[in-house]
């Protein structure tokens, strides 16, 4: 069935009258009832009873009428949930963003983000893969490298790198390396260089593989190696950011290090004016400045 004739039958079987649904909307007499006469025609049925009172619905027009009522009554609802999400931040979010920074940095953030805005729902996706933020896979992306794509709006939030930790306790026991050389006698824990992940992590771990390292634990993410790590496991190539939440690594010959990671939080232009990815955007802005005072204070003690 045609939209737009279903809109104008509504609105005269509303009105019960061609004259006042034409003002309602902006329509001629004729044009109101042209569209009448065409949607019957469509339909092969009679809709209305025609009386010198006005229109009454046939039986036929009573059942097209309770249909376009309760779309009516959908469309109002939709407009107000529209509303609602260019005015308040609530409904779903998807964000998208590593293993690594998702689990170790954001996921023990966002109950920050709860607090202040307890009806929000974040779909949190965790994958290497980059979502298309234009097909909309993903709402807001937070990534190791700018987006390549013009139509995104960026904001670069920090720059990281890889180095390597591990736990004073093993260190008590396997002794502290202080020349790449001596990483052969230690057991290392890095992600493969041939899973997804930033080049120059990927980099570094080359490097240190390459000290004809006897035993190795080798997991496909950050999250993993972290937990190997604190479970005294060995020496880790991990990114720099976990040291504002775990204060008990050390860091293992100071000098040996990656490049430099850029991170960016990227989304759509037409997100712009949503609530919800303004009221996350501040929220992951407001958390890196707090990390950043963390490591400025860290570094002044030091």
């Amino acid at each position: 069935m045609d939209w737009d004739k279903l809109r104008i039958f509504h609105a005269v079987a509303d009105a019960g009258s061609l004259t006042h649904a034409g003002d309602t909307l902006h329509l001629s007499q004729s044009a109101v009832s042209r569209q009448i006469r065409a949607l019957e025609d469509s339909l092969g049925t009679t809709l209305f009873h025609r009386h010198a009172r006005g229109l009454i619905l046939t039986e036929q027009g009573e059942l097209l009428f309770e249909a376009t009522s309760s779309m009516a009554r959908k469309l109002d609802s939709t407009s107000a949930r529209i509303r609602d999400s260019e005015e308040n931040v609530l409904g779903e979010l998807k964000v998208t963003t590593p293993v690594g920074f998702g689990t170790l940095w954001l996921a023990p953030r966002l109950v920050k983000l709860y607090e202040k805005y307890p009806e929000l729902k974040i779909d949190l996706l965790l994958e290497e893969r980059v979502l298309d933020l234009p097909m909309r896979e993903a709402d807001v992306a937070i990534r190791m490298k700018e987006p390549s794509q013009s139509d995104l709006i960026r904001r670069r939030l920090l720059n990281i790198r890889m180095r390597l930790y591990a736990t004073r306790e093993y260190l008590e026991f396997a002794g502290t390396p202080e020349t790449m050389a001596d990483l052969a006698r230690h057991r290392i824990i890095c992600q493969k260089t041939d899973q997804p992940q930033v080049a120059a992590g990927a980099r570094l771990a080359q490097d240190v593989m390459a000290q004809n390292v006897r035993s190795t634990l080798t997991v496909n993410n950050y999250f993993g190696v972290l937990q190997g790590v604190l479970a005294h496991v060995g020496i880790g190539v991990l990114p720099d950011y976990l040291t504002a939440d775990h204060h008990d690594l050390v860091r293992v010959l100071p000098e040996t290090e990656s490049g430099e990671v850029p991170v960016f939080l990227a989304y759509p232009e037409e997100l712009r004016q949503t609530q919800r990815v303004a009221a996350f955007r501040d929220f992951v802005l407001e958390e890196i400045q707090a990390y950043r005072r963390h490591q400025s204070e860290n570094r002044a003690v030091k």
